[in-house]
């Protein structure tokens, strides 16, 4: 019996958001959420969440290259705390350091610089992060 798993990508204008099922272990964008200085609307994110159901939220740990941490990292950990807090629902941190400039390289490789919108950057960082957390879900 597979999970369904939600990701986000914190940031504090945008945050992206992806679902996907442990089963095929494949993340599928949703639209980012608008937040204003890190604070999403949170009725958006309930709502996201009432029709998904997942079981496992996922939120990407901004760390610096060298594994250190920096000012997004405490913020996008708040976030994860208010997640779990409001929601009830585990929250699991996942390491995203190459994942933006991943989603900036896939979104160029489809359609170059005219598609590098930030809400698609957002939702793909977001499928990248759950996939990664997916290849080690499935080791466990």
């Amino acid at each position: 019996m597979g999970i369904t798993v939600l990701a986000f990508d914190f940031g504090t204008k945008s945050i992206g958001c992806a679902v996907g099922q442990s089963i095929t272990g494949t993340a599928q964008a949703l639209p980012a959420f608008k937040a204003q200085d890190g604070i999403p609307n949170w009725s958006a994110i309930e709502n996201c969440l009432k029709e998904w159901k997942p079981d496992v939220l996922v939120v990407g740990l901004p760390l610096n290259m060298d594994g250190t941490i920096q000012d997004l990292t405490l913020r996008a950990k708040k976030f994860a705390n208010r997640l779990h807090g409001r929601f009830g629902i585990t929250v699991e941190l996942q390491d995203e350091r190459l994942t933006t400039m991943e989603a900036r390289s896939e979104i160029f490789e489809r359609g170059g610089f005219r598609s590098l919108k930030k809400d698609k950057v957002d939702g793909i960082s977001a499928c990248l992060i759950l996939e990664s957390w997916f290849e080690g879900y499935s080791a466990r």
